[in-house]
Order: structure tokens, then C-alpha cells, then sequence
């Protein structure tokens, strides 16, 4: 890991066209030591002060900055991205080969592993993000009083954003744009995972940013600083407006537990499908396998089916997901109407399990009411769908279940930013708290209320 202090882009002489991969992100600060191990836990919290004093300084151009301007410094590390391509997947290889010589699970490999395909939708990303309306200064609602006062409540910026999460290089691209669209300045934990490939990436933003004349400091990481760093981040309360966790259950409530900055909580995915009695096999059969096994190690993929026990579509549904190589983890019901497929019994644990995995826990229900309360039972308020030709149902299955979203007749993929309209996603949020589902520009945002008037006291 490269230990050196994290310092401003402006003393790095290096352009993004010049990034190498494994360079470091930042030099070190002169009569610093290098190494994290010869920081002292004091050193480590005034270093990482330091960045969120930087970074509080650049929040303050980038909130005045307008759509123009941001978008420019959008399509700017677009376009850097595209001509360093190489480089990214040359960095990005070392940490996909050092988490495979530790033993990282295959799914998180997935989640670290960038391709030029990825790289270009990362682009995308960004450019879909600059032909977004700008968040800053929309006018949530507003009146002018009896008195003549005129009143406007207005999104702003929220100020210092930072984020923790693990082997996701793609995460920080992704909240980086968002946070520079929204007008804020944001500091990024991506773990040691995803070392190598964020070094090159926070630099290549940096370099974007001071290419159109915004301040490199509204991207800054404290990856240099290990868990010691991310420490002293969550307990910048103060310095940091929010802070976001995303990653599996452990980093988030971890980060919800430890932290003294305010958070918003993106949860773990145990995301269901109700299959009832009148839902379409054809139909079934294709949002089953698009959920399930399109990309498997993420939050919105399907981890427990539910099929209503007057449903003649399991047969095919389980036939097609065997095929493609998911094993199915039943209760003994499903297990009795399955008898020439391949199954092993599930148990408890299976209905709370995210796999991230080409697994599927299977049960079957007699009603809509037990599918729901099942979903109560064991849900983590992300996703659930119904699959169903019967409206009644499709508006039961909506008022009643609790979550982040809740989908008729369509994979459970789509809950993501991108799919929704909103470019990018921070998370996807799981509290009720400002923010619930993906989170994209405006959730970045807060609100002020601006009062004018023409010398008015009050009575």
C-alpha cells in the first residue's frame, strides 16, 4: 500500500495522461514518515484532518460552481478514463491477482474486476450524469406570506461527503461524479482490496478536476491511512457532513456502530420474488434467470423465491435456473414438486443468506399473505417483486410490503441509478431517513430556506 501523506494534485507535476499503474496517489509530505506503521494514532488524526480541512475549502468552490462548469469537469474525466484505459486495467489486475492469492470469494472478485466494458460504462455514466439537470438551487417549494415575505426552500450541496466500501473500484468513479455534479466535495475509503486500481483512478479525477479550473481537493482518499484513516473519518464529526457505507453487512454496521458522523445506511440485498398462482411461465422463466443469474454478486440480484402453491410455472422456472448453473436450496414442498431436479434442502439460514452467489433459496406458500410475511420475516428492505396477471394482488403486494422497492412484473436488476434515470447511484438506501432506494443527485443534496423581504419585523 502506498503509505505517503495524501497532498494536493497542484505539487504533483504528474497529468492523468501520465498516470502508471501502482504509482502512488499522492507524494509524501516532507519530514513525514512513509510508512502507516511509523504514523502514531495522533499522526494519523491530524493527517486525515488535514484532508477533511482541504476538503471543507474545496466544498466551498465547488457549491458556486454552475451546471456548466461541472459538467465540463464531468465529461473531463470521461474522457480521461477512456485515454488511460490501459493503465486502469494494468492496476486493476494486480489487485484482481493479490485477491486471488488471499482466497477472496469469487463474488467479491466480481465486484473488484474492471473490464474495458465496465471502464465504458463508467464513462457512460458520467456523461449521462452531465446531461442531468443540475440538483443545486431547485426549488423545492415556496410561497409569499400575508406579509409580504417571499419564501423558497432550495436544494444545496451537502458539503464534505465521504464513503466506505470495499473492492468496488467502479464505487469510486461512481460517487465521485455524483458528489461533483451535486456541487459537494467528497473523501473515498475503497479498502485495500482495490488499492492499486483506486490509486490511479483518484488521481486521474484530481487531474480532471484541475484541467477546467475546479480544485483537485473535491476528490480525495484516505486509503493511504488504512483502517487507522477510515477510524479517524468516522469520527470526523464536524468535518464531514455524511458519510455513506457501502459493502457487505459487517463494513456497514460497523461504520453505522463506530461513527460519529451522521450516515446514511445502504443495506444488504435479501431480495425476493413472489411467483402467484397466475403469473406467466414464459415470463417467469425470464425475469427468474435475468435476477438471478445476470450478475450474481450484486445487491439487487434474487436470493429467495417464493411460489404460490396453485403455480404451475415451477418446474420450468427451476429447470431454466439449474441450467444455467444455480443451485436451488428448497424447503420440502418445493423438494416434493421438483422430483427429476437437482436440490438440496434449505435451512434457516438460507432465508436470511445474501449469497452474492449462484444460489437460490426456493419456498413454496399458500397465499399472498404468507409470501408477505415471510418477506417481513426475513427481508432486508431492498427489493421485492411480484410476479402476477392478478391487479388486486400486484396493489396488495405494494401497500403492504415495507421496502426499499418493491417491483411488479420486472426483474429485481433495476433497482440501480443507472436503470432508474438518475446516472449513477451512491448506494441504495435501506433507512427512511432523507434517502431510501438509489441514490443519486438530489439525494446529495439537503435544502435551505431563503427568506426575503423588504424591511418586515415580527409582531
Amino acid at each position: 500500500m502506498t503509505e505517503a501523506l495524501t497532498h494536493s494534485a497542484e505539487n504533483s507535476g504528474t497529468t492523468a495522461a501520465q498516470v502508471q499503474p501502482g504509482a502512488s496517489a499522492e507524494p509524501a509530505a516532507a519530514g513525514v514518515p512513509a510508512a502507516v506503521s511509523e504514523l502514531s494514532a495522533a499522526d494519523v488524526e491530524l493527517a486525515v484532518h488535514a484532508i477533511t480541512d482541504r476538503s471543507r475549502h474545496a466544498a466551498r468552490r465547488m457549491a458556486t460552481a454552475n451546471r456548466a462548469w461541472k459538467d465540463r469537469a464531468l465529461r473531463a474525466v470521461g474522457t480521461a478514463l477512456r485515454e488511460n484505459v490501459q493503465a486502469i486495467l494494468a492496476a486493476n489486475a494486480t489487485d484482481v491477482q493479490r485477491g486471488k492469492a488471499n482466497g477472496t470469494s469469487a463474488a467479491l472478485l466480481d465486484r473488484l474486476t474492471l473490464t474495458e466494458t465496465r471502464v465504458a460504462g463508467l464513462v457512460a455514466a458520467l456523461d449521462n450524469l452531465a446531461n442531468l439537470p443540475d440538483p443545486v438551487g431547485n426549488v423545492v417549494r415556496g410561497q409569499t406570506l400575508p406579509n409580504g415575505l417571499r419564501l423558497r426552500q432550495v436544494n444545496v450541496p451537502m458539503g464534505v461527503v465521504a464513503a466506505i466500501y470495499e473492492a468496488r473500484p467502479n464505487v469510486t468513479v461512481d460517487i465521485a461524479g455524483l458528489a461533483l455534479k451535486s456541487g459537494n466535495a467528497v473523501i473515498l475509503r475503497g479498502g485495500s482490496a482495490a488499492e492499486a486500481t483506486n490509486q490511479v483512478l483518484v488521481r486521474i479525477l484530481r487531474d480532471a478536476l484541475e484541467s477546467v479550473g475546479l480544485p483537485a481537493d473535491a476528490v480525495q482518499t484516505v486509503d493511504q491511512y488504512g483502517r487507522a484513516g477510515a477510524t479517524v473519518l468516522m469520527k470526523a464529526r464536524g468535518r464531514v457532513d455524511v458519510l455513506i457505507p457501502r459493502g457487505g453487512r459487517d463494513l456497514i454496521q460497523a461504520v453505522v456502530t463506530n461513527s460519529a458522523v451522521p450516515v446514511i445506511e445502504t443495506g444488504e440485498g435479501n431480495v425476493h420474488i413472489f411467483i402467484d398462482e397466475s403469473a406467466d411461465e414464459e415470463m417467469a422463466v425470464e425475469i427468474l434467470l435475468n435476477a438471478k443469474t445476470q450478475r450474481p454478486s450484486v445487491c439487487n440480484t434474487v436470493e429467495t423465491l417464493l411460489v404460490h402453491s396453485g403455480s404451475t410455472v415451477l418446474p420450468a422456472v427451476a429447470a431454466a435456473l439449474r441450467k444455467a448453473g444455480v443451485r436451488l436450496h428448497v424447503d420440502p414442498r418445493v423438494q416434493a414438486a421438483l422430483p427429476g431436479i437437482d436440490t438440496e434442502p434449505a435451512t434457516d439460514a438460507d432465508w436470511g443468506t445474501e449469497y452474492m452467489d449462484l444460489d437460490l433459496a426456493v419456498a413454496m406458500v399458500d397465499s399472498l399473505d404468507e409470501a408477505v410475511q415471510h418477506i417481513r420475516t426475513w427481508s432486508t428492505g431492498h427489493t421485492e417483486a411480484i410476479l402476477t396477471n392478478h391487479l388486486a394482488n400486484a396493489e396488495r403486494f405494494i401497500a403492504e410490503v415495507d421496502s426499499a422497492a418493491v417491483i411488479v412484473n420486472a426483474s429485481t436488476r433495476f433497482t440501480d441509478g443507472g436503470e432508474l434515470g438518475l446516472g449513477a447511484e451512491v448506494g441504495i438506501s435501506t433507512q427512511k431517513l432523507h434517502a431510501r432506494g438509489p441514490m443519486g443527485l438530489s439525494e446529495l443534496t439537503t435544502t435551505k430556506w431563503i427568506v426575503q423581504g423588504e424591511g418586515q419585523v415580527r409582531g
